[in-house]
């Protein structure tokens, strides 16, 4: 684990950190289920990534986005998180509104687009049926995301997109879920001085359905670009 009080970039040798790197392998073995299903996407869509997803962003980031883990068609498409599916082009349109990319987002990982000040990863990092992963499957992803996490040395921000990104950002410093309720637009401030907002996550069904509009998405980012200027 990350401990409550260590900054990001401070790994010591016994965190679970320092056991895992900050990606998994594209072809992680770790989740019999999620492998099964990447190896039929493979087989119908040999064409695909079909793999773990890397991390995007600049390694100087100050704000982390956490997102559930890769879409079918999307990420696990193309091999850069939320690149080629609706929640992508919210969140991308979003982050160049706020000055955290450069470039034109094309829905594909050779676009050209760059991330300033930011990068985008993902609670679990293979595609998992229906987009549900298991318990299991997160808590085997979480040393991937506490190594993420740890290898930023001027994190500051961490934006959890759902609430499967928020409570694995909690377990990966092991504080409690009730001194840190999920909430659309909420602020925590985090005991290791890291401050984590909270959004709906940007997919499809959730504006479709009213539950995230665009402009309560930017709300969030207004809020963030705002704490990060201070």
């Amino acid at each position: 684990m990350i401990s409550k009080t260590q900054k990001p970039g401070d790994v010591r040798s016994t965190d679970t950190a320092s056991s895992r790197p900050a990606e998994a392998p594209a072809d992680c073995q770790l989740c019999p289920r999620l492998v099964a299903f990447r190896a039929d996407s493979a087989a119908d869509n040999p064409d695909w990534f079909n793999g773990a997803v890397p991390s995007f962003g600049s390694v100087n980031a100050k704000l982390l986005v956490v997102g559930l883990a890769p879409g079918l068609k999307g990420a696990n498409c193309t091999g850069r998180p939320f690149t080629g599916d609706y929640a992508g082009d919210l969140l991308y349109a979003t982050l160049a509104e706020f000055k955290f990319s450069t470039g034109t987002y094309a829905k594909m990982a050779n676009d050209g687009l760059t991330l300033k000040d930011c990068m985008i990863t993902n609670a679990v990092r293979c595609v998992p049926p229906q987009n549900k992963p298991t318990p299991a499957e997160i808590k085997t992803c979480r040393g991937f995301f506490q190594a993420r996490i740890a290898a930023l040395p001027k994190l500051r921000v961490l934006l959890a997109l759902g609430r499967i990104a928020h409570d694995q950002t909690l377990a990966a410093f092991e504080l409690r879920k009730a001194d840190y309720p999920f909430a659309h637009g909420a602020e925590h401030n985090l005991s290791n001085g890291l401050v984590m907002f909270d959004s709906y996550h940007c997919s499809r069904y959730n504006t479709n359905t009213g539950r995230l509009t665009g402009d309560m998405f930017r709300s969030v980012f207004a809020d963030i670009r705002s704490h990060l200027d201070q």
